[in-house]
């Protein structure tokens, strides 16, 4: 069954969640799901419904239009999609193909909301697993002597692919700061700790020299600042004073093709709304 997906963040305000129901409800439209929060300490709202598509008595833009003059008085910020379009998904990677192939696999089953189009990497090894999944392999190599020209070359190889979310699944570099503009939001990455914990590189062996009892994985919205972007999903695996930085980086790479799998399809399946520096996630 195909839905609408309607998402609203907005300041708190009595009877919101009647408002747009009753909005939905003029155009005869069926909610299958619904969801809201209210952030008590900055009484700001937030909600995620889905409408039956084929409930409406209205096209999708005759709603949006008609929406306009809601989202106008409450102050909203909002956006609806249509569940039955994919999202065009690029994955980039480097060295380490263990969230790449995981992301092909999950693909190739059919357990993402999303049409993987490409896979972007700095080197070759990446290239026979896409070949394998029957995705586009794209090689930009980035020089430390021609970084600046190398990083203008990944950008127009992105741009080419036109996705419409981009995830990087280790790929070890820094996006350019108008790279995460032009993505805001569309940009998720798998960072190798719990964070803010260990932000950058070698955080496993960081992880041991301080002797910590838990590693994780973090997936997180890209912004210009490393590391420190919203965060959506999290999660950890219990380590102890045997073990060493190679064993800690092999558990931790179970964490991170479950963390980044998981916040990648949160975000496909719209489920994601961020205030500020923090998001709200409707799982």
């Amino acid at each position: 069954m195909s839905v609408y997906r309607l998402l609203i963040s907005c300041p708190d305000a009595h009877g919101l969640v009647a408002v747009v129901s009753q909005f939905i409800l003029e155009h005869d439209g069926n909610i299958k799901e619904a969801h809201h929060h209210l952030d008590e300490q900055n009484k700001h709202f937030f909600m995620r419904i889905e409408i039956e598509s084929s409930s409406l008595s209205c096209s999708l833009d005759e709603f949006k239009q008609g929406f306009y003059a809601v989202a106008d008085k409450y102050n909203m910020a909002w956006r609806i999609s249509d569940a039955a379009k994919l999202k065009r998904v690029l994955v980039m990677g480097s060295n380490s193909s263990h969230c790449v192939a995981d992301l092909l696999h999950r693909g190739h089953e059919n357990e993402l909301e999303g049409d993987i189009i490409g896979v972007l990497s700095n080197h070759d090894k990446l290239s026979k697993l896409a070949s394998w999944y029957d995705v586009a392999f794209k090689k930009v190599m980035i020089n430390q002597d021609t970084k600046e020209a190398d990083m203008e070359k990944m950008m127009q190889a992105v741009d080419g692919f036109k996705p419409d979310v981009i995830v990087l699944a280790r790929y070890m570099q820094i996006i350019p700061e108008e790279m995460c503009a032009e993505y805001s939001g569309k940009i998720i990455n798998i960072h190798h700790s719990f964070l803010p914990s260990f932000v950058g590189a070698n955080p496993y062996a960081r992880a041991a020299e301080r002797g910590v009892k838990l590693i994780g994985a973090t997936c997180h919205y890209v912004t210009a600042n490393l590391d420190e972007g919203p965060i959506i999903e999290q999660d950890v695996v219990r380590v102890d004073h045997g073990d060493s930085a190679d064993d800690m980086k092999k558990m931790g790479q179970d964490v991170e093709k479950i963390t980044l799998a998981k916040g990648l399809k949160y975000h496909l399946e719209d489920r994601v709304l961020t205030c500020n520096n923090k998001t709200v996630v409707f799982s």
